[in-house]
C-alpha cells in the first residue's frame, strides 16, 4: 500500500482521491485489530461501553446503510433493519447480540460491503460525487456523507485501540 492519496484505475479523479482515504482508514483499523480473540472481541471496558466486535461491525453497518440510501436511494427495509439495526444503533441491543463471532467474521463483513462501495464508485463519476443532497437535515453532497463514513470508522478506530490498551493491561495483571 501507498501512502498516498493519489489516481486510481477504474475511478475518475475525485472518487479516486475519497477511494484512498477509506483504504488507508480501513487498513489502520484492519491492523489494530489483528490476531484478537472472540473473547477479546466481545470484551466490555465498562457498563454502557460497546465492544471492538460491535464497532467493527457498526463500521460495516454505517457503509451498507449509505449503500442503501445514496446508492439504491431508498431506506432501509424491514430484512435489513433486522440484520444491521443492532450494530448500526450499538447500545443495549448492540452489547446483547453482537458477541461470539470470530475476527474473521467482522473481516468478512467489512470487506464484502467495502467490496460494493468500491463496485458502486466506479460506476459514478466526480458529478454525482459533488451531487446536491439534504443529509442530516443539513444541505451536504456524496462526498460529505462518504468522508462522513471513513471519517466515522477513525473515530471508532480510536476506541478500538483505547479497549485494546485496557485489555493489554487487564492480561498483565
Amino acid at each position: 500500500m501507498e501512502y498516498k492519496i493519489d489516481r486510481r484505475k477504474g475511478y475518475s479523479p475525485q472518487i479516486s482521491f475519497l477511494v484512498s482515504q477509506m483504504d488507508y482508514a480501513r487498513k489502520t483499523t484492519l491492523d489494530s485489530v489483528k490476531g484478537l480473540t472472540s473473547s477479546e472481541l466481545d470484551f466490555l471496558p465498562c457498563e454502557g461501553a460497546n465492544s471492538i466486535g460491535a464497532l467493527l461491525l457498526h463500521m460495516a453497518a454505517v457503509e451498507k446503510g449509505f449503500q442503501i440510501e445514496l446508492f439504491d436511494e431508498r431506506r432501509p427495509n424491514e430484512q435489513e433493519m433486522t440484520e444491521w439495526g443492532a450494530a448500526y444503533s450499538l447500545g443495549e441491543e448492540g452489547r446483547k447480540n453482537i458477541k461470539g463471532y470470530s475476527l474473521e467474521f467482522y473481516l468478512t463483513k467489512l470487506d464484502e460491503i467495502r467490496r460494493k462501495t468500491l463496485q458502486e464508485f466506479s460506476e459514478r463519476n466526480d458529478e454525482w460525487l459533488f451531487e446536491s443532497r439534504v443529509w442530516d437535515n443539513q444541505p451536504s453532497n456524496h462526498y460529505f456523507i462518504w468522508f462522513h463514513v471513513f471519517e466515522d470508522e477513525i473515530n471508532h478506530r480510536g476506541q478500538i485501540r483505547l479497549i485494546r490498551r485496557i485489555l493489554s493491561e487487564k492480561n498483565k495483571s
